[in-house]
């Protein structure tokens, strides 16, 4: 089955994909941080139960015990989104219940005991928040969920009380960074509620002009309201990345795209760093129209196989340093 991220939704141009996150205990059993070995397997079992319970969703969805990965599939998990970077860390007793296009994945017990996790393509918050509300649905049929009338969802992170929602978009944003407004925009996001990150997330850098957009408040709001105001926010930094694209010397645009392009048609060689680097001046082009003839599909579909993980994973060896920045080329100079 083709992956989620092999595909492109609305507004493209500037938004990469839509993520909306439930986070979710069980009343009466210890956040992860205090739970026993046998806790973390009795809440496991008792998810899977949950979703996997008829021959339909028993086909969708499958059951991963995250302590019999390798470390290298695990990794490419993360570069993947289908994980975050503190799942992968510590992994006895965790466990993942993932969807077969990987749009959905379920983490147990990382912060919390369930973390529903929904990915789309593009500008599609109100689908993802609806697959995400149906699963949180069907889990909240079987499971007793920690709720308080006041509090809302009850969380081992404060700042996740209430709703328990993260909804967040990862949108490409070149020409803001190169006139050194984001940094701008991040301080104004974060006075009404809502947060810019990196690539991955919290404590992370942004790779190849990658930013997350998501909301911080959760408690006093609803889940609707949350996402609203998120699209009002994200309404406006499209439109200043927009007008940041217009207002760059065109001709120089256009000559550094298609550096990059030729660059990776015909490098040997190429590290993860160089290619982030040179794949977002290609988007740039390519959303601009002043490149032709490659699908933005085919972009977010290489961001993804060139990460150094998932390039090992789907070789099935171990790669030193320089195999993987020749596989790499490789893979890059095939498919473009």
């Amino acid at each position: 089955m083709s992956k989620w991220y092999t595909s492109c939704g609305n507004q493209s141009d500037t938004v990469i994909s839509t993520r909306i996150r439930l986070a979710r205990n069980i009343a009466g059993v210890p956040f992860p941080s205090r739970m026993t070995a046998q806790q973390r397997k009795e809440v496991n079992l008792a998810v899977k139960e949950a979703i996997i319970c008829d021959e339909n969703r028993a086909k969708r969805f499958k059951y991963i015990e995250m302590d019999t990965l390798p470390d290298i599939t695990v990794m490419s998990m993360v570069e993947r989104h289908i994980i975050s970077p503190e799942f992968a860390k510590v992994r006895d007793n965790k466990a993942l219940i993932l969807s077969d296009d990987e749009s959905v994945s379920i983490m147990l017990c990382e912060e919390d005991h369930i973390r529903i996790q929904v990915m789309r393509a593009g500008l599609s918050l109100d689908e993802a928040y609806a697959e995400a509300d149906r699963i949180d649905d069907i889990l909240g049929e079987k499971l007793n969920y920690a709720f308080n009338e006041r509090l809302g969802y009850l969380t081992e992170c404060p700042t996740n009380l209430g709703t328990g929602l993260r909804a967040s978009l990862m949108l490409h944003l070149p020409a803001l960074e190169m006139s050194g407004a984001v940094n701008r925009l991040a301080s104004t996001v974060s006075k009404i509620g809502l947060t810019i990150r990196g690539t991955y997330g919290e404590g992370t850098k942004a790779s190849a002009s990658m930013y997350q957009l998501s909301n911080q408040v959760t408690l006093g709001i609803s889940e609707k309201a949350a996402i609203e105001n998120l699209k009002s926010i994200a309404a406006q930094a499209m439109a200043q990345e927009k007008s940041a694209r217009e207002n760059l010397d065109q001709f120089a645009l256009e000559d550094n795209a298609y550096r990059a392009l030729g660059t990776l048609k015909f490098a040997r060689i190429l590290s993860g760093d160089e290619f982030m680097k040179l794949i977002s001046r290609v988007r740039l082009g390519v959303a601009t129209g002043v490149v032709e003839g490659i699908p933005l599909e085919k972009i977010e579909e290489l961001i993804i196989d060139a990460g150094a993980a998932t390039l090992q994973a789907n070789a099935g060896e171990p790669l030193d340093a320089t195999e993987r920045d020749r596989l790499r080329a490789k893979i890059i100079r095939e498919r473009l």
